[in-house]
């Protein structure tokens, strides 16, 4: 059955690969991202429907003129998809407050946005999807060189939750997912590198394309959860991990 999927975050990575998945289903898209140029390149690519909307997701009033433009195209939005986000590599003692906002900003404020523009319409709808990319890291941070991207995917998961929760008693039919990839072969994982456990996390479950990853989201699509692992290696090691490290203790 054909949808009508926003995505954000669409120019690169993930959000690239997981709009030309949908896009071979046939999915009618619209695709959110700050680099317009890289943002037509990947549209481009794509057979199916699909409007590119320039949008900077840190900016309240752009993340509702993305969802008016898909509103506008296609009189109505099944599953919006908060996938843009960014990492930094420095470690908590040397966060500065620039590097702590933009990292709250970009990965956590701007899917609030979205949270706040798309979850009205699914209500006067009855139905719709929400998924919310978060991160392995939320769950487990084992890279102290990535603490405020951890940090800050942490919080985006908890409010991912709570959102859940006050949806699931009067609108059921409103599914909301987080999704927690691991190592994932994108630029910022090439540029940040891996050190310590992080580099034994690479090791114990592998690194991942951004097309294995959109293979997961696309089935969760059809069968919604509350949460997934895109790596199904992901949650044992990173335990194994934590508890070798130190930073919690074997039970």
């Amino acid at each position: 059955m054909s949808r009508v999927i926003v995505i954000t975050g669409a120019s690169g990575g993930i959000g690239a690969a997981l709009a030309r998945r949908l896009g071979q289903d046939s999915h009618e898209l619209v695709l959110g991202a700050r680099r317009a140029e890289a943002l037509q390149e990947v549209a481009a690519s794509i057979a199916a429907p699909v409007v590119a909307v320039p949008t900077d997701v840190t900016r309240r009033a752009e993340v509702e003129r993305l969802r008016d433009a898909a509103l506008a195209r296609f009189g109505h939005v099944d599953v919006w998809i908060n996938n843009a986000g960014r990492g930094l590599t420095v470690p908590v003692l040397d966060l500065t407050d620039a590097q702590l906002d933009d990292m709250v900003a970009v990965n956590v404020k701007s899917a609030l946005y979205g949270m706040q523009a798309i979850v009205p319409h699914f209500m006067q709808r009855g139905r719709g999807h929400l998924v919310n990319v978060s991160s392995v890291l939320a769950r487990a941070p084992i890279a102290s060189l990535r603490s405020a991207y951890s940090a800050a995917k942490a919080m985006l998961t908890s409010l991912t939750t709570n959102l859940r929760l006050d949806l699931a008693a009067t609108h059921p039919a409103i599914h909301v997912t987080s999704v927690m990839p691991g190592l994932v072969s994108t630029d910022f994982a090439r540029n940040a590198g891996t050190e310590g456990p992080l580099a034994a996390a690479s090791v114990a479950m592998g690194i991942q394309t951004p097309a294995e990853v959109a293979e997961v989201i696309a089935g969760v699509l059809e069968h919604p959860r509350a949460e997934i692992y895109t790596n199904p290696n992901s949650e044992p090691a990173v335990r194994r991990l934590l508890e070798e490290s130190g930073a919690i203790r074997a039970v």
